[in-house]
């Protein structure tokens, strides 16, 4: 028999321990509010992802003070791009803000780390803990129940209450779904597989990234293949393709990994006898497509708000920088005792990422028909120069200082975005 329900108070809940909750904990905690972090699942466990930290990513964790813990993993230098029998190594933008360099760190290992940070910096953890329904007073979420499973709790429901919810339970929310929030379709949805092999090029200073996948019939399609070597002895291989592409939902993913595999370089040595086991996939909602992203005593963030880059398909990024900006939002709130400040959370969402995300809209979109991505990639692969601007823009790591040439075609582009409305 499980033990009597039991009633926990904090001044923020956050749901969802991956990287968007756990910035968010990390960063309320160590700003001195109380929180209670809950992950449904026990770390360390595996995530489907491609397991690339790029400088963005990696900023935000030596901000929260894992510089060292980083450096057990495997860091690389830049971008390795392939297409149409044409190889470009790119080595990361120099940017005043960010990093020259980034990592591979599987998440079962990473989100662990940054959970662990921030029970450091004061917070609560739960883990094999989920919030199953939304605690309502007077008309507001008011916190959560939370079912506790595990041997220690045997399933028994909790209550949480909290001044404030943080919803970051990932790209299928059903907590978010609970309060509302539904995903935008006429904003892109992104679908991708992976899975790990061995390979003598395990710790290789270059991501691999393949611009010209192919399915069986060798049928070039709008998406992308990766090859990210872990560094012990393993590499993450995947691909990623866009709705925006008319007969997506057509393609069996697993076949098209299947054919990716065969096609990569024979130096990788990745094939079914060198498979760690079997692929994992999913949806990624982009550009922050599912909203509402704020309610009166919530926000959400990360891939439960869609916040994955429609360009490059990062999503570890953004989940650290839109927790960190929940946990900014929320501590003026508990500073102030104004809940008003919520109100904050959209406009500074917009404010960051509104207008690149718009060009990147219009951007997939277009990659989204084979024939121009075809002309575009290959046109692209011919010209070192104009491959690293486009790495500049990709990677969102655009010059606040200069205006060099990739920061000029992105303002050329965003002027004309600036004009085109909204999908509704």
């Amino acid at each position: 028999m499980p033990d009597a329900s039991q009633t926990a108070t904090t001044d923020v809940l956050v749901i969802g321990g991956g990287p968007s909750g756990a910035a968010a904990a990390y960063w309320l905690a160590e700003a001195g509010h109380d929180v209670i972090l809950v992950e449904k699942k026990k770390y360390p466990r595996e995530k489907t992802c491609g397991d690339g930290l790029t400088p963005r990513s990696v900023k935000q964790l030596e901000e929260m003070g894992l510089a060292d813990a980083l450096t057990r993993h495997h860091k690389f230098s830049g971008l390795r791009s392939i297409a149409f029998g044409r190889t470009l190594e790119m080595k990361w933008p120099s940017h005043p803000e960010f990093p020259d360099y980034g990592y591979v760190v599987t998440r079962h290992d990473l989100d662990a780390m940054v959970a662990e940070r921030a029970e450091k910096a004061g917070a609560v953890v739960w883990q094999e803990s989920e919030a199953i329904a939304p605690l309502p007073n007077g008309g507001l979420l008011r916190g959560a129940q939370i079912k506790r499973k595990g041997e220690e709790h045997g399933g028994r429901v909790d209550e949480v209450r909290a001044r404030y919810v943080v919803v970051s339970d990932g790209a299928n929310s059903r907590f978010g779904r609970a309060l509302g929030t539904s995903r935008n379709r006429d904003y892109p949805l992104g679908m991708a597989i992976r899975g790990y092999f061995e390979s003598p090029r395990h710790d290789e200073p270059w991501i691999e990234s393949h611009l010209d996948i192919r399915d069986k019939q060798g049928n070039v399609l709008p998406g992308y293949g990766w090859i990210f070597p872990v560094g012990d002895g393993r590499v993450n291989v995947g691909i990623g393709l866009l709705s925006t592409f008319n007969q997506w939902k057509a393609v069996n993913t697993t076949h098209l990994m299947e054919a990716f595999v065969d096609y990569a370089p024979k130096s990788w040595e990745i094939s079914p006898e060198t498979s760690c086991g079997p692929a994992t996939g999913g949806r990624l909602p982009m550009s922050f497509s599912v909203g509402p992203h704020s309610g009166p005593t919530w926000l959400v963030t990360g891939d439960a708000a869609g916040a994955i880059n429609p360009f490059n398909g990062e999503g570890i990024a953004y989940g650290y920088e839109t927790g960190r900006l929940a946990a900014e939002i929320l501590d003026e709130a508990l500073r102030t005792g104004d809940g008003m400040a919520l109100q904050l959370y959209d406009r500074r969402l917009m404010e960051t990422y509104g207008l690149y995300y718009k060009v990147a809209r219009a951007f997939v979109r277009i990659i989204g028909h084979p024939e121009l991505m075809r002309m575009m990639v290959s046109t692209g692969m011919h010209s070192r120069t104009l491959m690293e601007w486009v790495l500049r823009i990709m990677a969102n790591l655009l010059r606040p200082d200069e205006l060099g040439p990739a920061e000029a075609i992105y303002k050329s582009v965003a002027a004309i975005a600036r004009l085109a409305p909204n999908p509704r």
